[in-house]
């Protein structure tokens, strides 16, 4: 690849994915471990067989039918008042930061993230040729005013907050996004890809859209929705960031196939939310356990654990694959992520650490 004339950041550098390896438990990409029911998967092939002779053409450019059903669904899941005019979806999360980026970011512009946090924002920056800027969160992965103090001081064009946070799962006060909100002029990024799994009660950077126009808050389908294969993400933000957005976006970049299938997914919203409570009860009883066994647990909100600390992590991660375990090295040194899965899988898990911490002499 050096031989190729590609531009010289990209020189040496290694694309984006995590490991992909044939075990019996996968438990390293944050995915939700149910899939489709039987009633979900016969909805979705009648679908397909209804647009199946369509196909010849392009799809709806604007996605008008799937943005008004993203709308309705924020509005039962959070209590607010959206219109498909405050959405945009595009293919998975990712595709709608990549435009934000493109959008508001650029040579001359800058964003600032709170590591540790999600490796991409900062590939995001290098690909928008916008300067990529972090603030360290305090020890125990948290964000109070002291932490965004330090990041206004940095006078970013773009801010991101991430919560639950990846890979901590750490959840931001609400009260810490009102104080950006209210001390912040450029546009502030909250993406809650994993909002579904905070706890009951908590409440959505969305209930702050109707009085924050230069708010964007960035969602996904792959998780709670177990919808990881259709690549479904959208943004929740004031009409005239969505009608921005379409400044940069692809000509016809989200398919007839995925508007029909994701707007079939919502329509099980009720099904799907149900996996989420068992997900959120499985990951609590699973940090209560690791701490049980002495192992230091991130707080989390989201579907998955950070935990440690390790003196070599990728042994331990190398030692769980041999035992058909496959969890995921990210964050801090020392540390290592594990995501929720079935309470069968989680067993495994279980059983399988314990075998590998006792041979390495972990804690």
């Amino acid at each position: 690849m050096t031989q190729l004339p590609i531009r010289k950041d990209l020189v040496g550098k290694s694309p984006y994915g995590a490991p992909q390896i044939a075990v019996p438990v996968r438990l390293n990409t944050n995915e939700n471990p149910f899939g489709p029911s039987p009633e979900l998967v016969a909805e979705l092939a009648k679908a397909i067989s209804e647009i199946g002779p369509k196909l010849n053409r392009y799809p709806d450019r604007d996605a008008n039918a799937l943005r008004a059903d993203l709308a309705k669904y924020l509005n039962a899941e959070s209590q607010v008042s959206l219109a498909a005019e405050n959405i945009w979806p595009a293919n998975g999360s990712n595709e709608v930061m990549q435009q934000l980026l493109q959008l508001f970011g650029g040579p001359d512009k800058s964003l600032v993230a709170f590591d540790p946090t999600y490796s991409m924002y900062e590939d995001y920056c290098r690909n928008t040729f916008t300067k990529y800027l972090s603030v360290a969160r305090n020890e125990d992965f948290t964000i109070d005013k002291s932490v965004l103090d330090s990041a206004l001081a940095l006078q970013p064009d773009i801010i991101v907050l991430t919560s639950p946070n990846n890979p901590t799962g750490t959840i931001i006060d609400m009260s810490d996004i009102d104080y950006l909100l209210a001390n912040f002029a450029g546009v502030l990024v909250i993406d809650e890809a994993y909002a579904e799994f905070r706890p009951a009660g908590t409440p959505s950077a969305v209930s702050r859209l109707a009085k924050n126009p230069r708010l964007v808050v960035v969602r996904t389908m792959s998780k709670a929705f177990s919808y990881a294969g259709a690549r479904v993400g959208y943004a929740a933000a004031s009409p005239e960031i969505v009608q921005a957005i379409q400044l940069v976006r692809l000509p016809y970049h989200l398919s007839t196939v995925t508007q029909a299938v994701a707007r079939v997914a919502l329509q099980f919203s009720d099904e799907l939310q149900g996996q989420v409570t068992l997900l959120r009860r499985e990951r609590d009883d699973l940090e209560s356990w690791l701490k049980d066994q002495g192992f230091e647990v991130a707080p989390s909100g989201a579907n998955f654990l950070l935990f440690g600390a390790f003196g070599d992590r990728n042994e331990v991660w190398e030692q769980l694959v041999e035992h058909g375990v496959l969890i995921r090295q990210t964050g801090p040194s020392g540390w290592l992520r594990v995501s929720i899965g079935t309470p069968e899988e989680n067993q495994a898990f279980k059983t399988a650490l314990l075998q590998v911490t006792n041979r390495t002499n972990g804690k």
